[in-house]
């Protein structure tokens, strides 16, 4: 009898915030792997406009999927597959330019660990031009942002910029 195998990937991003081309990614990721680790990068460097906590909160609420775990990591996404124990990551590309970025990322994550293998999937074309930066943008300037972005995170973009129409 052969044993089963239980295919996992991690999902790593910002999630700042989470989008509907997030939600995209692991929907079709869910097609793919058995179970997705959502991991979100907590980056002491970077101004979040929201916690890692809100965030992790975001993609729970947002896809509450039991073969969805929701995590957090800070450093080297090497260091965080290994101890996981996992070496697969999914990574959603919108453009050319987001793959000449991801390609050198991947290849720099193989060189550090030759175990890591990176899948990528192209965003659905209704959510390509979809981004967190784009989408905190837009809202922070009275844009509505509400069909780019679940339910949840719409209503948290209302409460951070509550003098906005539409964001």
């Amino acid at each position: 009898m052969l044993a089963s195998h239980v295919a996992t990937a991690i999902y790593p991003g910002s999630f700042d915030p989470l989008t509907n081309g997030h939600l995209s990614i692991i929907h079709r990721g869910l097609t793919m792997f058995d179970h997705l680790i959502v991991a979100v990068l907590n980056n002491p460097r970077k101004q979040a406009m929201f916690t890692v906590e809100e965030r992790k909160q975001f993609i729970r609420d947002a896809f509450p999927d039991a073969r969805v775990e929701v995590d957090a990591f800070q450093g080297l996404l090497v260091h965080y597959t290994r101890r996981k124990g996992v070496h697969l990551i999914l990574r959603g590309l919108r453009a050319v330019s987001d793959f000449e970025y991801e390609f050198q990322l991947a290849n720099m994550n193989r060189k550090l660990d030759p175990d890591f293998e990176t899948v990528f999937m192209m965003t659905g074309q209704d959510s390509f031009y979809i981004s967190s930066q784009l989408v905190r943008e837009v809202a922070s300037l009275g844009g509505d942002v509400a069909e780019l972005v679940p339910p949840n995170v719409f209503r948290a973009l209302r409460v951070k910029f509550p003098n906005k129409n539409g964001g």
